[in-house]
């Protein structure tokens, strides 16, 4: 068994410290946690236990259970049954903060710090210390953290300018200063370019070392392999595979690779490895493989959507925008590369409409609205001070990074949350009420086109998966015939099969024409789906390159590391 993976920058350059020698001890054990919703068997008779010095990885397809787990971990949901030990003892995690004075720190995959206060009021929240109080500390450590995410961030900044990856690290720190002894990661490296994710897999081998026990939530087989001491893989609520580190010493890559897939997948083992395993490409639709040379890539000249010399006014959101041109085609699909926070989601919600921009046009061709388009626009309409809904008229989409808290309504019905961009237009509302029958009907096309995992289109949308969440926003965003979507990581922290679900989508869209704006901080994804890539630094576009020749991925993380001349 191989201590890194067989490709790049996934892998941390440490050893596993607790793979040999003699049994770390367990500091906690879960012996049969059951826990029930309604109609949902979440969390069925599991049981693990996080030792001293382990990295303990938990694999799982969405709605295997892992976010249950967590939450029981975190004080948030307490067991139906079975119960959970520390240091030997059973306790009661009965709240988060019962969890914390218990040493267990847990960094959520969607964030739990609080947007509208600033970087140093959020990282005094529930200290417990001084050195968050402390200026001069918090500012070199600032500075630190700054180094490993490609960029400097200040203190007085509010939460909400920083980008996901940003706020996952200042979490892990928040974690840390709180003396946990247990700490719980979930999805850590899914916001990060490949340099951060090595550093931050280094570090949590360190920890490890240093006696922490270390449980990573991770939908990366290769990131498993590379640093687990032990895996447990949960399906359908379950426990289906538990590898320890004499399991994982004594196996070859390949073969853990195999069995980790059959219990995560059962009989799709083989169909979800494609997109996972080094040096096979992702299956596109119809099952035909996509690998870099088959990205989309068009040969026609004329622009479906245009971005000219876009800049945006400072605000919340990360990095503005600064004089950034581009043209999607049809059939295409046109990546977005970048550290995360470096103008992204200034350049998605300016296409979108929901920033305004300072400077700059965004035009989408062949269309007609009856009004001017514009001088030098040609045949296409000027979009860029129109209003949301117009832009959602004419043809343009867009799917946030936050599925969460922006995507969705979590207390609205899966029905409703559908067709959330069109209340009060026909044929889903008539006379200013909602048409029930026509709302469902659009509910349940589009529960079987995605496979939505969902007991009715009545369930409310924040009960259902991560995936599901995003088969949803996507079954919403590519109605209607759209003619342009811009997606801002579109498969962060889901599973092999949902991924794979997404990208044949994605595909699919655009061999029927439609335009592809795709944004994502995954190299292997970019390199996989897009036929150009862009690369987007300090809120400029420092360098475009044609996804050919097998080298691309490297070549863009050499711009990303560059930033801006």
């Amino acid at each position: 068994m191989r201590e890194t993976p067989a490709a790049g920058a996934d892998a941390p350059s440490g050893s596993r410290g607790a793979a040999t020698g003699a049994g770390p001890t367990a500091l906690v054990r879960l012996d049969a946690v059951t826990k029930r919703f309604p109609g949902v068997l979440a969390a069925d008779a599991i049981s693990l236990e996080l030792k001293r010095g382990e990295v303990h990885c938990l694999l799982g397809e969405n709605g295997a259970g892992k976010s249950t787990l967590i939450g029981m971990l975190a004080g948030l949901q307490q067991p139906d049954a079975g119960r959970i030990e520390i240091d030997g003892a059973p306790v009661v995690l009965r709240s988060p903060h019962v969890a914390l004075a218990h040493g267990i720190g847990v960094v959520h995959q969607h964030s739990v710090l609080v947007p509208t206060m600033t970087v140093r009021e959020n990282l005094m929240l529930g200290a417990g210390g001084s050195l968050w109080l402390d200026r001069q500390a918090a500012a070199a450590r600032l500075a630190e953290l700054g180094e490993v995410l490609g960029g400097a961030i200040d203190p007085e900044a509010p939460m909400s300018s920083l980008g996901f990856g940003q706020r996952q690290q200042l979490e892990i720190e928040m974690a840390l200063r709180r003396g946990s002894r247990v700490l719980v990661l979930d999805e850590p490296t899914s916001m990060l370019p490949p340099q951060a994710v090595a550093r931050l897999l280094d570090r949590v081998r360190g920890l490890a070392d240093e006696g922490l026990a270390v449980l990573l939530v991770t939908h990366k087989l290769r990131e498993a392999l590379a640093i687990a001491d032990a895996v447990t893989v949960l399906r359908r609520g379950r426990v289906t595979e538990s590898l320890a580190a004499a399991d994982l010493a004594g196996a070859g890559e390949a073969q853990a690779a195999d069995r980790l897939l059959a219990a995560m997948f059962g009989s799709e083992a083989r169909d979800a490895a494609a997109p996972a395993t080094p040096g096979k490409a992702p299956a596109g639709p119809g099952g035909s493989p996509v690998g870099p040379g088959d990205a989309p890539f068009s040969d026609d000249p004329a622009p479906v959507l245009s971005v000219e010399h876009l800049s945006t006014g400072p605000g919340t959101g990360g990095t503005p925008v600064n004089d950034v041109s581009f043209d999607v085609r049809r059939g295409e699909i046109v990546g977005i590369a970048g550290i995360d926070g470096h103008g992204q989601r200034h350049l998605a919600e300016a296409i979108a409409g929901q920033r305004p921009a300072a400077h700059g046009r965004i035009l989408l061709a062949g269309t007609d609205t009856g009004a001017d388009p514009g001088p030098g626009a040609g045949d296409a309409t000027d979009l860029t001070h129109l209003p949301v809904r117009e832009r959602r008229r004419l043809g343009i989409r867009y799917v946030t990074d936050d599925r969460l808290h922006e995507g969705i309504v979590g207390s609205l019905s899966v029905a409703v949350n559908l067709v959330l961009k069109q209340i009060g237009e026909r044929p889903f509302w008539r006379r200013g009420r909602m048409d029930r029958r026509a709302v469902d009907d659009r509910a349940h096309r589009a529960i079987d086109e995605y496979g939505i995992s969902a007991p009715s289109p009545a369930t409310r949308a924040g009960t259902l998966s991560g995936g599901n969440i995003q088969k949803l926003l996507l079954a919403r965003e590519l109605a209607d015939e759209p003619r342009a979507i811009v997606l801002d990581k579109p498969t962060y922290g889901l599973d092999l099969k949902t991924v794979d679900h997404v990208r044949a989508s994605l595909r699919g869209f655009a061999a029927a024409g439609g335009a592809v704006l795709l944004i994502s901080t995954d190299l292997d994804e970019l390199t996989a789906m897009c036929g150009r890539i862009l690369v987007l630094s300090g809120g400029r576009l420092v360098g475009e390159m044609p996804n050919t020749g097998g080298r691309a991925a490297e070549r863009v993380g050499e711009l990303m590391v560059a930033g801006p001349a």
